[in-house]
């Protein structure tokens, strides 16, 4: 009987994620969260099929113009490999990007919302669209 539920659960589980387009490591809150980018880039764009870590991770470290430093990219101060500390522009020490190193990490909505703004501001020069901000936490989320 045991096994039946098991196997259950995690038929139904199969079923589900490739619906939401996005991973079920998240917590309730950020799940939450990414439906709700997932509803505004549906709207944004019509042939939007869900976030794609691919296009994160191109975001992430495609570098752009920046008056202070010539180029900037999110890696510039979160590094290439976001299990490792970084640093801020002025030096300030940053944790690890990777929620598989820092459990805290992608776990508070307010705070995905505060930076996603800050880095997409100072990286891009706008605010990131709904698509890009999760396509960006989908590629993190894999770290």
């Amino acid at each position: 009987m045991r096994v039946f539920s098991v196997l259950t659960a995690v038929s139904l589980f199969i079923m589900i994620v490739p619906e939401v387009g996005f991973s079920a490591d998240f917590n309730a809150a950020t799940k939450q969260f990414m439906q709700g980018l997932e509803t505004q880039a549906k709207k944004q764009e019509g042939t939007f099929k869900g976030f794609d870590q691919e296009r994160g991770k191109k975001i992430f470290f495609d570098e752009h113009p920046n008056e202070k430093i010539g180029k900037i990219s999110c890696a510039t101060c979160h590094t290439s490999d976001l299990k490792k500390s970084g640093k801020t522009l002025v030096g300030k020490p940053i944790d690890p990007l990777a929620p598989s190193i820092n459990r805290s990490r992608l776990t508070d909505v307010k705070e995905i919302e505060k930076w996603l703004l800050r880095n997409f501001k100072q990286v891009y020069g706008r605010e990131g669209t709904a698509k890009e901000k999760g396509d960006v936490l989908v590629f993190i989320n894999t770290q």
